[in-house]
Order: structure tokens, then C-alpha cells, then sequence
């Protein structure tokens, strides 16, 4: 039995000035684990005063979580939150029942004298269907307040949930998998095997995998049950992810995620008449798509 079940190529989206690869949902595969969408931003070079402008929009049942590479984003929200996340830092915030934030350059990185970098991660956490209505929050989570394990050649840092028995201080729904694998050349890894669901992307570098190569941009997903180990054929970056699968399918329309249908027409109603709380300090929006 192969130790790999499925691989899923990123999918190059623009959202406005600078590209993403799109990984989660793919094609006949919605999510692994309570990961439901999976993005990796950059990395993108803005010209000096330029940079990320993601105005304010609404999210509805799930978690957003960013994590960076390189560069800075002030994340802005409606329960007042002003947050800039740099690298190694986690932003988790809990939509529930509604929220509405921004993540931009942060107006001092944007001075004349160079150039505007920004490279991350940003994935959605589907909430089990008892929490999808839960009040919106917001935690910041500095990097040193992050478990890491450390390894011939291989630093890992345990972004959410649980991993190789350190525990990640954000507040999860569900058993969750989300590490940050820093690995030379040669470092190998074997993955936790507590979790139903694994998969392991590839944002830099590459990795072999009972002997096939993958590069990156490539997700790679692994059956359940099966011991893994992952070996490293240059210095990379490659971010574990997985968990318990979802307590069923859900419905995905812009930024809202729900298990019902109605909810999520709700929730466009509730956009397109200014009825979601609006963000302090950030008073532009992103009008509700036509389709």
C-alpha cells in the first residue's frame, strides 16, 4: 500500500496585486482534517509605499489562521482588534456567528526606501457544527510562545492543536495537526500518527516520500493508519497540516462557510445591508460578490 493517497497542485489565484496557490478545497477533496482552505501567499516584492490592501469582509463558521514567512500584516477586525502578526507569529480568529477584518501592510513598512515583501500561509478552520454560531474572538500568538521540537537538522513549530505531545496554545474545536517544518538537507521527520487525516505541503525546498520527489507547491495527502516519514532533499519549508475529518460536508460561498445552506443566504443578506459590525479605523469594505 502506497504511503501516499492523494497529491493536489496549487491552483495560482489573484487577489488583487499579488498571487496566491490555492490548495484546499480541491477537486473531490473538501478538506483535511477541519482544514478547509489552504493558501500560500507569495512570495510577492510590492514597489516602495505598495503592499497588501485586503480590505474589510465578513467571515461566518470558521477560524481564520495566518502564519508568515516574511514580511508583517496589521489585521484589523470588528470587535476592535488592531494586530500586526510578523514572522513566526499565529493570528487565529474565531468568526462563529460573524466578523468582519482587514490584513494590510502595516503603513510603516511601506517607507520609500525599499521594497514591500510579504510570504505566508493562510488556511480556514471549518468550526464543528455546535460551534458555528460561537462568538467571534481573536488571539495573537507570538512565536516564542510556541512549542517547537528540535531535531538532527529539523526545527518544528506546533502552529495549533497537538503534535509529538506539545500542544500549541491556540484554542481548537477539534483534534488538530498544523506544524511549521523547518528541515536541511537530509533531515528526515515521521509524522504524528494520533491524527486521522495528514498532509504535508510543500512551500519550499523538497521532500521525498518512500522515494518520489515533490516540490513546491504540492500537497501532498497521506492514507490514514499509515507510518510516514518525510525526508528532506534540500533546505526546506514544508507546513503539516490534518486532523479529525469534519462532522460532514459544508457549504462555501465567498468567505462564509456553514453547514446549511440558509445560513450562508443569511449571512450575504446580512453584507450586502451593513448589518455585520464594521471595523473600527478601517471604514472601506468588499461589496458582496454578484454571483
Amino acid at each position: 500500500m502506497s504511503e501516499v493517497a492523494r497529491l493536489i497542485e496549487g491552483r495560482s489565484r489573484d487577489l488583487g496585486g499579488f498571487a496566491v496557490r490555492r490548495l484546499l478545497p480541491a477537486a473531490g477533496l473538501q478538506s483535511i482534517g477541519p482544514f478547509i482552505f489552504f493558501d500560500h501567499m507569495g512570495p510577492a516584492v510590492f514597489p516602495a509605499g505598495g503592499g497588501v490592501d485586503v480590505r474589510p469582509h465578513p467571515h461566518i463558521g470558521l477560524a481564520t489562521v495566518t502564519y508568515l514567512y516574511e514580511g508583517a500584516l496589521l489585521h484589523r477586525d470588528s470587535l476592535g482588534t488592531a494586530q500586526v502578526i510578523l514572522p513566526g507569529d499565529v493570528n487565529w480568529m474565531v468568526a462563529g456567528r460573524g466578523i468582519v477584518h482587514s490584513e494590510r501592510t502595516p503603513p510603516e513598512m511601506r517607507g520609500a526606501d525599499g521594497a514591500v515583501r510579504v510570504h505566508g500561509i493562510q488556511t480556514w478552520v471549518a468550526l464543528p457544527k455546535v460551534e458555528e454560531e460561537v462568538e467571534p474572538s481573536f488571539a495573537h500568538h507570538p512565536a516564542d510562545t510556541l512549542p517547537e521540537i528540535r531535531s538532527a537538522g529539523a526545527v518544528l513549530r506546533v502552529l495549533a492543536g497537538e503534535a509529538w505531545g506539545r500542544r500549541a496554545p491556540a484554542r481548537v474545536f477539534s483534534s488538530t495537526l498544523y506544524v511549521d517544518a523547518d528541515l536541511e538537507q537530509g533531515a528526515t521527520v515521521d509524522l504524528p500518527a494520533e491524527h486521522e487525516q495528514r498532509a504535508a505541503y510543500v512551500a519550499s525546498g523538497g521532500i521525498a516520500v518512500e522515494g518520489t520527489r515533490y516540490v513546491p507547491g504540492q500537497m501532498v495527502v497521506f492514507p490514514s493508519g499509515r507510518k510516514v516519514r518525510i525526508a528532506a532533499i534540500a533546505h526546506s519549508r514544508v507546513m503539516l497540516l490534518g486532523g479529525a475529518p469534519l462532522d460532514g460536508q459544508r457549504q462555501i460561498w465567498w468567505n462564509f462557510v456553514s453547514s446549511s445552506r440558509e445560513r450562508i443566504e443569511h449571512a450575504k443578506a446580512d453584507w450586502r445591508e451593513e448589518r455585520f459590525a464594521p471595523v473600527p479605523d478601517d471604514p472601506d469594505s468588499v461589496p458582496l460578490p454578484e454571483a
